[in-house]
Parts: C-alpha cells; sequence; structure tokens
C-alpha cells in the first residue's frame, strides 16, 4: 500500500513522531533508528522497526504498524512478526507496539487471545483521524495527521 512508503519515509526521517504518538519523549529518537525489517521464518515483514542505537541499548524497541484497510488478522500477524523478532534478537531490552490507524473502523475486533497484550502499556493504539486540534500538535504530529484529512482541508492546512 502507498501510504506504507509515505509513513516509512517519515518516520525514517524524523524518528521522534513514533515516539511522540506513543506518548514519550520525541528528543528521545536520537538514541533511535527506525528500519524496515524482515524476519528469517514465512517472510514476515514488519511496517517500522524502531530500534535503539549502541549507546541506549537499555530503551525499548517500538514496532510500528500502519493500518488504512481492516485486516482482521492483524493481531495474530503482528504479534507473530513481534515475538518472532525478540527470539531471533534476544538482546533486546524491552518493547513496545505501536499501531497505527486510519480511524477506529479499521480495527479488528477484540480478540481474547491478545487482549491482555492490547489492553497492557507495552500496546499503543492510535486513530489519525482522532488526533487533537492541528494548533495543539508538534510540527511531526500535524505532518501525519495531512495525510488523513479530506484534500480541501488539508491544502488549507498545509
Amino acid at each position: 500500500m502507498k501510504t506504507d512508503s509515505l509513513f516509512y519515509r517519515i518516520f525514517q526521517t524524523a524518528p521522534g513522531i513514533v515516539l511522540e504518538l506513543a506518548g514519550a519523549s520525541p528528543s528521545e529518537a536520537i538514541g533511535y533508528e527506525f528500519r524496515s525489517v524482515e524476519l528469517k521464518q514465512t517472510a514476515f515483514r514488519i511496517d517500522g522497526v524502531l530500534i535503539p542505537t549502541q549507546d541506549n541499548q537499555n530503551q525499548p524497541t517500538y514496532f510500528v504498524e500502519v493500518q488504512f484497510q481492516r485486516d482482521d488478522r492483524l493481531y495474530h500477524r503482528f504479534f507473530a512478526e513481534l515475538f518472532l523478532y525478540l527470539a531471533q534478537n534476544p538482546n533486546t531490552a524491552d518493547w513496545r507496539g505501536v499501531l497505527i490507524y486510519f480511524d477506529r473502523s479499521i480495527r479488528p475486533e477484540q480478540t481474547p487471545l491478545y487482549q491482555q497484550l492490547i489492553d497492557s502499556d507495552k500496546v499503543q493504539e492510535i486513530y489519525l483521524t482522532e488526533l487533537e486540534n492541528l494548533d495543539t500538535l508538534s510540527l511531526g504530529i500535524r505532518l501525519i495527521k495531512l495525510i488523513v484529512e479530506p484534500e480541501p482541508t488539508s491544502i488549507n492546512q498545509a
């Protein structure tokens, strides 16, 4: 999907946006690199992984999934990819999952299988259409918000 590559480029250029969306300080981005990671197995590909640099190995690794269309198997795939990554990278200090949806209608139905993880502080679900008023948002978050705005509105806001 073309939005995946757009988000990948934005997050690679400005990884602080991922941290800010996840409720962490964007200033911590200096200690991270944003990558697309292919896992050796059944060719899983995570949308993006914000990996701490060598000097910040004690910080959490952020797994990012961007969804603009409904995928009822999202949680199954996301956690399979995430835990496969952790199995292949046992020195990972901690982790956080960041699921970014266009809006709530894209979110899969709740599932008891993963609900405890989804409800924990390990996973954050973000709905781009519900981000606050543009005037109060950082430049990075406003850039992300423009992607989901209708064209007439986005042109005025840009």
